[in-house]
C-alpha cells in the first residue's frame, strides 16, 4: 500500500471508531475484509489510528473537524507534512482537500492548552491538581507512543541472557533504571510474542513501572499472597517471580484470568484460581494485592479510548468500586498482614484520597509505604500505597 493508501484506510477505521465501534474490534474487522495489506501495512495502519486517539482534540483542531479525515489531516499538520501531497485523489488515496480544509493551514489555529495537551475540559482541573507543576509536561507525554517493556523472569534466567536469547531473533533490549527485571525494547518490539524467549517464558510483556510497583510490594518466602484485582494476571506472574509464596488469583470477571494458567505454566509458577466468595474461604492471606479498576489514565498513552470515554459519572462509579474493594480485602488479610493498594491513574480521588479515606474507615490500618510514578518516569502511570494492619495493642500512629 502507498502511504496515501495508508491513510485512506487509517480515515475509514476512525470514522466506524466514532460512530461507535471499539477500536480494536474496527482494526481486527477492517484487517479481515482487507487481506491484501501487508503485516506492514496493518502496523502503519494501526500506527496512524492510535496517534490520532492520543492526539483527537489537537489533531481535530489542526484538520478543521472531528472525522476520520480531519484526524488524519490534523495528523499531518502537527508532523510538518502537507496533506496535499497525501490527499490527492489518485487511485487509493483519499479525495483532495476542499476550500474550507486548505483555509485551515492559512489561519493555523492558537489551541488553547487543554486542546493542546488533548485534555478533556472536565478532567483539567482535578489532573492539575493531582499533578501539580508536571501536568504539562505529563499531559505531553501523554500524547506520545508508549515504550515496549519486558519482565525478565528470575526463575528461567536473568537479564544478560534474556537479551542474548533475543539478540539471536534481532530484537534489542536494554536494562531500565525502573526495575532490575525490566528491559526495554529498542529494535522489533512486533517480533517479541513470537520469540523463542517468550514461549519458554523468559520474558512476559509488562510496563517497567508496573514491574517497579511489584517490586516495592512486601513479599517473602512462605507468604500466603492473594491477587484479588488479578486480570490477566500480569502482576500475580510478576510476584511468583520473585518469592517461593502460595501465590492465589482472583478476579470479579473471572473469564479474565482465562490465559492465567497457561502463562502461568510457560513461566513455570503455580498459581491458585479463585472464584466468586471462595477469597474470603481460602484467606487469611500475608499480602493482599488491589491492583483496582481505575479510570486508567496513566496509561492512557497505551489505551487513547479511556481518555474520551470517561466520564464523570464513570469515575464515580469507579471511586466507589474502589473503596468496597478496599474494604473487602481489609477483611482478607492476617494480622499483622498487608494490604497493597495499587491504580494506573494520576487522579489524587482515586489514590492519595481514596486511601485516606480507607484509613479513616479503618483505624486499625496504617500506610507504612507510598510511592506515585507518572510518564515522566519513563513508564506509565501507577499509584501504590501499602497499608499495615497494627498489631494489637499497639498506640495507632
Amino acid at each position: 500500500m502507498t502511504p496515501a493508501a495508508r491513510i485512506a484506510a487509517a480515515i475509514e477505521i476512525l470514522d466506524r471508531y466514532l460512530a461507535g465501534a471499539p477500536v480494536e474490534q474496527v482494526l481486527t474487522t477492517w484487517g479481515r475484509g482487507n487481506r491484501f495489506a501487508g503485516s506492514k501495512d496493518r502496523a502503519a495502519i494501526r500506527d496512524y489510528v492510535f496517534d490520532a486517539l492520543r492526539c483527537r482534540r489537537s489533531f481535530a483542531a489542526l484538520g478543521g473537524e472531528e472525522t476520520g479525515r480531519g484526524l488524519m489531516i490534523g495528523a499531518l499538520r502537527a508532523k510538518g507534512s502537507e496533506p496535499e501531497e497525501f490527499f490527492t485523489g489518485e487511485r487509493h488515496a483519499p479525495p483532495h482537500l476542499g476550500d474550507v480544509e486548505k483555509a485551515i493551514s492559512t489561519r493555523y489555529p492558537d489551541l488553547a492548552e487543554a486542546v493542546a495537551l488533548d485534555c478533556p475540559d472536565w478532567l483539567e482541573a482535578p489532573l492539575r491538581q493531582s499533578l501539580g507543576h508536571d501536568f504539562v509536561a505529563v499531559m505531553q507525554a501523554l500524547r506520545r507512543r508508549a515504550h515496549v517493556f519486558l519482565r525478565v523472569n528470575l526463575r528461567k534466567g536473568d537479564l544478560a541472557t534474556a537479551r542474548a536469547a533475543l539478540n539471536r531473533e534481532g530484537i534489542v533490549a536494554v536494562p531500565n533504571d525502573l526495575s532490575p527485571t525490566a528491559l526495554e525494547v529498542v529494535e522489533n518490539p512486533r517480533r517479541v510474542v513470537r520469540s523463542d524467549a517468550f514461549a519458554r517464558g523468559m520474558i512476559e510483556v509488562q510496563d517497567a513501572a508496573s514491574q517497579a510497583v511489584t517490586d516495592a510490594l512486601p513479599l517473602a518466602d512462605g507468604q500466603r499472597v492473594l491477587d484479588l484485582c488479578a486480570g490477566g494476571g500480569g502482576k500475580t506472574l510478576a510476584m511468583a517471580g520473585r518469592a517461593a509464596a502460595r501465590f492465589f488469583a482472583h478476579d470479579a470477571s473471572p473469564e479474565r484470568m482465562r490465559d492465567l494458567p497457561v502463562r502461568a505454566a510457560r513461566a513455570g509458577v503455580a498459581v491458585t484460581l479463585l472464584d466468586e466468595d471462595a477469597p474470603e474461604r481460602a484467606g487469611p492471606f500475608d499480602l493482599v494485592l488491589c491492583d483496582a479498576p481505575c479510570s486508567g489514565s496513566g496509561a492512557w498513552r497505551r489505551s487513547p479510548e479511556g481518555k474520551w470515554r470517561l466520564t464523570s459519572n464513570m469515575l464515580a462509579d469507579l471511586t466507589e468500586t474502589q473503596a468496597g474493594i478496599l474494604d473487602r480485602a481489609a477483611g482478607l488479610v492476617s494480622g499483622g498482614g498487608h494490604l497493597a493498594y495499587v491504580t494506573c491513574s494520576l487522579l489524587d480521588v482515586e489514590n492519595g484520597a481514596q486511601v485516606e479515606a480507607f484509613v479513616s474507615r479503618h483505624p486499625e490500618w496504617r500506610v507504612s509505604a507510598r510511592r506515585r510514578l507518572t510518564p515522566l518516569d519513563g513508564g506509565d502511570g501507577f499509584f501504590l500505597a501499602v497499608l499495615t494492619r497494627k498489631k494489637a495493642g499497639l498506640p495507632a500512629t
